[in-house]
């Protein structure tokens, strides 16, 4: 993770200097933020490639953070959220979050966390220089830039909604289950649930599909999972 730079947003400032340590330690660049306010204006003015966000924020939460960061960017966010609580963790996806940890939690699985985003968002190196380009009806997907266009137009994508839209289109009309999918994109050991899915799939479909209820692109086989229709 070495020259790779990181927001640190937490309250709770033994949390976060606990958090910078470590991840200095790998060889980042971490700035700290400690509302909500602050975290923002970073944001604004630096590039990151990972960003760690708590929910529990003074002056704007972390919602609200992560609501505002989706407006102009797409860095990866991992939410902070407390310990079973299942309403954050679904509310987090739902404003733009790619994962989340809970409250407490190991720091080495923090930088397990980082590391597997940062290896998904990595461009691919592949020899099969076709697989760079996907299109379909209105729609391009440039894999190795890891970009969405509609009618010419980039259309912003988080990291987990940009794997899940390539690996459909790569692989069209065949019907991945949810847990299929979830393990595919985030990994065997993610502790989520096939909800995560769902909602990615759902903001996904509102950022692709001209009638999300209606998809032309990303269809349900209702009982089994979902499939990318080449149009």
């Amino acid at each position: 993770m070495a020259e790779k730079r990181a927001l640190v947003v937490d309250d709770e400032k033994l949390i976060v200097k606990g958090i910078r340590f470590s991840l200095e330690q790998d060889g980042m660049q971490v700035d700290c933020a400690y509302d909500g306010e602050e975290a923002l204006e970073y944001v604004r003015n630096n590039q990151y490639d990972i960003i760690l966000l708590d929910v529990m924020l003074p002056k704007l939460t972390g919602f609200e953070v992560c609501q505002q960061i989706r407006e102009f960017s797409n860095v990866p966010i991992i939410m902070l959220t407390a310990k079973g609580d299942d309403m954050d963790k679904i509310l987090g996806l739902e404003y733009g979050a790619d994962d989340y940890i809970t409250k407490p939690f190991n720091i080495l699985e923090v930088k397990a966390r980082i590391k597997a985003i940062m290896r998904r968002v990595e461009p691919k190196k592949t020899a099969n220089d076709a697989a760079k380009i996907i299109e379909s009806g209105d729609m391009r997907l440039d894999c190795e830039g890891r970009r969405a266009y509609i009618c010419g137009k980039e259309i912003g994508l988080t990291a987990k909604e940009f794997e899940v839209l390539e690996l459909l289109m790569l692989n069209p009309n065949k019907v991945y289950s949810r847990e299929s999918l979830l393990k595919l994109v985030w990994g065997v050991d993610y502790p989520g649930d096939v909800r995560t899915v769902d909602v990615h799939i759902r903001r996904l479909r509102e950022k692709i599909e001209e009638n999300p209820s209606e998809p032309k692109y990303v269809h349900t086989k209702w009982g089994v999972g979902y499939y990318f229709m080449n149009v």
